[in-house]
This record gives C-alpha cells, sequence and structure tokens, in this order.
C-alpha cells in the first residue's frame, strides 16, 4: 500500500455522502407549485431534539420556498429513483414540474405544510429552526418532527431491515447503491459471537486470530465499563 499523498486543495471531499430528495412547497405567488431538488450536504446534527442540517444554494428555486414555508421533506433514494434524483438535481423547479417529469407523486402529511415523495422508501418531515448564510450556501438547521418508513422494511415483530431498501449514496460526483451485506454495525466490534452469527452470518476475529469473545477476557469493556 502506498505511503504517498497528493494534496487537491481545500474542497468538499468528504465522501460518501447521503443522497436524499428534498421535497418542499412555497406560501407566495409563483412558488406555490410542489417541488423536488436533490442534495447531499445533510447531515444530523442533534440528538435530544432529533435535528439536522441542510445546505442550499440561495439562487436555488427551493431556497426561496423553504423560506417562505419554514418545512421540508428529506426523502431517501432507492435504486429506482437514482435517475430522478440525478434529474432533480439539475432542473430548476422554476422551468419545469419535477414530479411530473418523472411520473412521481407527492404526499400529503397530516398536519404538515410540506409534501413527500411517495415513491420514496423513508423520509424525515423537518421544520426550520434556524438559517444561517455560509457564502456559496445557507445552512439550514432544522427540527426532525416525525419520520416515516415503508411498511415493507419492518418484520412482523417490528424489526427494521433498512438493507431492504436498497438506498443509494453519493460520492466525489457518482452514485453508488447499498446493497452489499453490511460489513458491520453499531457495537460490533465488542459483540459476543452468537450476536455476530446472527447479524452478519460469521464471527469476526481480531488481528490476533481471536473472536470477541476471547478479547473480551483481557479487559474489553463497553460504555460505562459493563460487558456486553
Amino acid at each position: 500500500m502506498g505511503k504517498n499523498f497528493r494534496p487537491i486543495g481545500p474542497t468538499t471531499f468528504l465522501s460518501p455522502v447521503p443522497a436524499v430528495l428534498l421535497s418542499c412547497r412555497g406560501t407566495e405567488p409563483g412558488f406555490e407549485r410542489d417541488n423536488l431538488i436533490t442534495v447531499a450536504w445533510t447531515g444530523i446534527v442533534n440528538t435530544d431534539p432529533p435535528m439536522l442540517s441542510v445546505s442550499i444554494r440561495p439562487q436555488r428555486h427551493s431556497h426561496a420556498q423553504i423560506v417562505q414555508s419554514g418545512a421540508f421533506c428529506l426523502n431517501l433514494i432507492d435504486q429506482p429513483l437514482c435517475r430522478a434524483a440525478d434529474f432533480c438535481g439539475v432542473k430548476s423547479g422554476r422551468d419545469v414540474d419535477k414530479f411530473e417529469a418523472m411520473g412521481l407523486h407527492a404526499r400529503e402529511v397530516p398536519g404538515f405544510p410540506a409534501p413527500a415523495l411517495a415513491e420514496a422508501p423513508a423520509f424525515l418531515c423537518c421544520r426550520v429552526r434556524q438559517r444561517l448564510p455560509l457564502g456559496s450556501h445557507d445552512l439550514f438547521l432544522c427540527a426532525i418532527e416525525e419520520v416515516y418508513v415503508r411498511d415493507a422494511l419492518f418484520d412482523a415483530d417490528g424489526s427494521l431491515h433498512l438493507a431492504r431498501a436498497n438506498l443509494v449514496a453519493y460520492a466525489h460526483g457518482e452514485y453508488f447503491p447499498l446493497r452489499e451485506r453490511p460489513e458491520g454495525f453499531f457495537g460490533y466490534s465488542v459483540a459476543r459471537e452468537e450476536v455476530l452469527r446472527r447479524r452478519l452470518g460469521k464471527p469476526c476475529a481480531g488481528k490476533d486470530g481471536e473472536g470477541p469473545r476471547a478479547r473480551r477476557g483481557r479487559g474489553t469493556r463497553t460504555r460505562g465499563g459493563k460487558r456486553p
């Protein structure tokens, strides 16, 4: 493995990032039509209360719609939505009805002023709490008021299996499907072997070839000092 690195300058190189379709609706004349914009600069920023951020250029049609309504839905993208997501990222809602152009449908959310995307596997209802001008983009800090997930992603016992959604991520200008078996899950580095087999189908050996149970005997602890 090479040890040399090449500087490419300060740029937005973070990868991968989520690719989501933001759905919104303005309140003023010329902005009332339901709109979709693809954004990748979004992320969770707080747990209690649940909050996220979205960065959008002020010149975008959707920017004015979000400022007017103070709300939007973030719709997760699966593989069938990938082409629509690309289209909605390069076309402007000033010029085209993106729902109609892509054969998509707006979904009303009870008690919420912004539409969701009916074809999305899941969506988050977000309410703007603060707008921060940063330069090329404005950062919207938003409260997540509700999350809706497609029934087909749940088991009969209520367990959620998001891997079934065939989500898509964005990395350096390209879309990548998330369809492989997960490499791990939160806490898998200290999980018991039976948990690893159930979740991943195999145990996970350490650098010395030993499983987590053997390593745990030498002092591995979870948060709070308790053994898993």
